[in-house]
């Protein structure tokens, strides 16, 4: 079995020996059984007739070469480029040159390295507060090993913590300021590792209550403003409105001074030239009826009664 990392190069080896009856044509023939076991065995790289075929698996299409520039010499080894996960599998190496055959299978897995790695506090930092220290690779084939430190200070970890030491999760209590510094977290598997580093600094403990009291205050202070501002705006509006149908009223109901006493100058007027062209002896009973049939108002509203000449 050889185990290698995804994207690194496999090497699987396959070396023979000739025997002096061996005379017949050298054939080498490498073939692979995929791990999920629902594809019959298939070539993957042939040689024979002193000529290489190599495109007969398109999964292995470019990546799949002989070691070795001379096959004859006893050397069939073959190297698998950039390997993914869809390469693992059993490989097999037959080898052939009458009358003598020879096989040989190696088992490839193929892992993925540790990457991505991100360390993380869950919880407060502030001393007496409990919290978790965390650490998530982005991917890794398992089994994966994990190793806390402190780099900080005293480079000692907290006796507290020396159980949870190999785990991805380290689960603190009642936090104090010796916390305070710079941890690292290494994690491990067969075909490589990888790090993080996270620093802690836990400070004492904030006034919740007053930052909850200040949080109300604050908002019934902006909710008062709100409504004081809505309601100067409604009270001058309807001010406004007010004002509005006021004039709108004294522009229609009541003529203006100026218009009232033209009409009553022009009254009078024409009353001038009635009486002028009338004679003495109607003249009594004409101002007696047509003095009576003046509108009182407009009468009243005159600045000056009209005066008429003594009658001869």
């Amino acid at each position: 079995m050889i185990e290698k990392a995804k994207g690194e190069t496999a090497y699987l080896p396959c070396k023979f020996t000739l025997s002096p009856e061996d005379q017949g044509p050298l054939d080498i023939e490498w073939l692979i059984s995929p791990a999920d076991n629902q594809n019959v065995d298939q070539v993957i790289i042939l040689y024979s007739g002193d000529k290489i075929y190599d495109d007969y698996y398109p999964d292995l299409k470019g990546r799949v070469h002989f070691t070795s520039n001379d096959l004859k010499s006893g050397d069939a080894s073959i190297n698998v480029t950039n390997l993914q996960l869809s390469d693992i599998g059993t490989y097999q190496c037959k080898v052939k040159k009458a009358p003598g055959v020879a096989n040989k299978k190696i088992h490839l897995v193929g892992l993925v390295k540790p990457s991505g790695a991100r360390c993380y506090v869950d919880g407060s930092e502030e001393i007496g507060s409990d919290f978790k220290l965390k650490y998530e690779p982005k991917e890794g084939s398992l089994p994966l090993q994990y190793e806390w430190q402190k780099l900080s200070d005293s480079q000692k970890m907290p006796t507290l913590w020396l159980a949870e030491m190999t785990s991805s999760v380290i689960s603190v209590k009642n936090a104090s300021s010796e916390y305070s510094g710079t941890y690292s977290c290494t994690v491990r598997n067969r075909v490589g590792s990888a790090q993080c580093l996270l620093r802690l600094n836990f400070v004492p403990p904030s006034n919740k209550a007053g930052l909850i009291a200040g949080a109300i205050i604050g908002t019934l202070l902006a909710l008062a403003l709100i409504g004081l501002i809505i309601f100067c705006c409604r009270k001058k509006r309807r001010e406004e409105k007010y004002e509005k149908e006021i004039h709108h009223d004294i522009r229609e109901d009541v003529p203006s001074p100026k218009s009232r006493t033209s009409t009553a100058r022009s009254y009078i007027g024409s009353n001038h030239s009635s009486l002028g062209s009338m004679s003495p002896s109607n003249m009594e009973g004409y101002s007696k009826t047509q003095y009576n049939q003046l509108p009182s108002e407009d009468f009243e509203r005159t600045p000056q009664s009209p005066t008429l000449p003594p009658l001869r």
